[in-house]
C-alpha cells in the first residue's frame, strides 16, 4: 500500500510550522478539491488545470502556499545531514550556485550555506504568505496587481531546493523509501509552473532530466 506524504516525512523536522487555509473559506474549498483531484489517482496534467468559473489568482495561491508546505516537509526530513560543513554553499553540483538576496539584510547576492540560506529563504516565504496585502484572506479583498509577479518569484526559489535535495540529498531520500513521493511531488510543481507559465523554463535546467 502507498504511503501518504505525510506518512513518509516526519512533521516533527518540518522547517515552519504549516500554513493553513481558514474552513469556510473559498480557498479552503479550492484546496481540499485540489487534494482530492490528486489523492483520486488522475493525471497531474489535468489535476493542475483551473477548475471552471474559479478566479486564477485563489487557485495560484492555494498551490503556493501547498507547495510551501509539502517542500518544507521534505527539506526538514533531510535538514540534520545538511550542515555548513557538509553543505558550505547553496548549491546543485558543481554548475549551479545561488546566492541569496532579499533587498534587506542581503541586498547584494551574498554566499552563503544551504542551511542559512533554506532558513532565510522559508522566513521570506512565510512572511509573503501571512502578509494580507499580498495573500488577502478576507472576502472581497483583491489581491494586489504584482501578485502573479511575487509567486513566481516564490516558486522560482522554491525550485531550488528541489535542485539542492535531489543532488546532495537523494541518497537519504531514497534510505527512507521517499524518493517516489518527492518524485510525485516535483512533478506536480512542474505542471502546474508550466500551464500558467510561471516560471522560465531556462531556470529548470538543473533538473531537466527529471521531466
Amino acid at each position: 500500500m502507498a504511503l501518504c506524504l505525510g506518512q513518509v516525512f516526519s512533521k516533527d523536522k518540518t522547517f515552519r510550522p504549516r500554513k493553513r487555509f481558514e474552513p469556510g473559506t473559498q480557498r479552503f474549498e479550492l484546496y481540499k478539491r485540489a487534494q482530492a483531484s490528486l489523492k483520486s489517482g488522475l493525471d497531474l496534467r489535468k489535476v493542475v488545470q483551473l477548475p471552471d468559473g474559479e478566479n486564477i489568482n485563489d487557485w495560484i495561491a492555494v498551490h503556493v502556499v501547498d507547495f510551501f508546505n509539502r517542500i518544507n516537509l521534505i527539506y526538514g526530513t533531510v535538514s540534520e545531514f545538511c550542515t555548513e560543513k557538509s553543505c558550505p554553499i547553496m548549491s546543485g553540483g558543481p554548475r549551479y550556485e545561488y546566492r541569496w538576496q532579499d533587498g534587506d539584510q542581503y541586498k547584494r547576492p551574498t554566499k552563503l550555506p544551504a542551511l542559512i540560506y533554506m532558513n532565510l529563504l522559508m522566513n521570506w516565504i512565510e512572511s509573503l504568505i501571512n502578509n494580507e496585502d499580498i495573500f488577502p484572506t478576507r472576502v472581497g479583498v483583491p489581491f494586489p496587481k504584482n501578485f502573479q509577479q511575487v509567486c513566481k518569484k516564490i516558486l522560482s526559489r522554491l525550485f531550488r531546493v528541489f535542485v539542492h535535495v535531489y543532488i546532495h540529498h537523494f541518497d537519504m531520500i531514497c534510505s527512507i523509501g521517499a524518493e517516489a513521493h518527492i518524485n510525485t511531488c516535483y512533478k506536480h510543481y512542474y505542471y502546474f509552473i508550466s500551464e500558467f507559465s510561471l516560471i522560465d523554463h531556462s531556470e529548470l535546467e538543473p533538473l531537466k532530466e527529471m521531466t
